[in-house]
């Protein structure tokens, strides 16, 4: 079992029977105090190998830097180099995924785009200064007042954020 985020995008392959096969690396953090008493962090990079549906959903779901939980089975595999050397490598093949990140919060979703755009964006001299003034201005187009606005609008994130369950995701 592994928490960790992606240093690279997945790669997705085909093996010649036609399984899917995606490999990506994990990077896990682990911060610890040393016996002089200085604290030390270390990372730890860990290949991963995904296969069939599991490898296609990695594929497209996971990108570089998303922070995943993987669980799976230690595999290590030896062969010989071109130059006549032994290699081996150990890599854990996984059986189950789990993205533990939203999407919003990992690609800032349209909404927060929207938002940091208009937060932006400059004030004019005739908009109101004051927090009291900009919640009492109505909106001409619809005709209501900002503070109702923004009320509605946090109300309906907050009914996303609860509809959002990542147990009922498919992975």
């Amino acid at each position: 079992m592994l928490i960790g985020n992606l240093t690279r995008d997945p790669e997705l392959r085909y093996t010649p029977s036609g399984a899917a096969v995606c490999s990506f690396t994990v990077a896990t953090n682990r911060a610890y105090v040393a016996s002089d008493g200085n604290k030390k962090e270390e990372t730890e990079f860990t290949r991963v190998v995904s296969w069939n549906k599991l490898a296609e959903l990695c594929s497209q779901l996971l990108s570089k830097g998303r922070k995943v939980y993987v669980e799976g089975r230690l595999s290590t595999r030896s062969w010989e180099s071109p130059d006549g050397q032994q290699k081996s490598m150990t890599e854990v093949v996984i059986d189950d995924m789990r993205i533990l990140d939203s999407k919003r919060q990992f690609e800032g979703g349209s909404e927060d785009h929207e938002i940091l755009e208009t937060a932006a964006a400059p004030v004019p001299v005739t908009e109101p200064q004051t927090k009291k003034e900009a919640e009492e201005k109505v909106d001409g187009e619809t005709g209501e007042k900002e503070k109702d606005k923004k009320e509605k609008s946090d109300k309906k994130k907050e009914e996303e954020e609860e509809d959002l369950n990542l147990d009922d995701l498919p992975f």
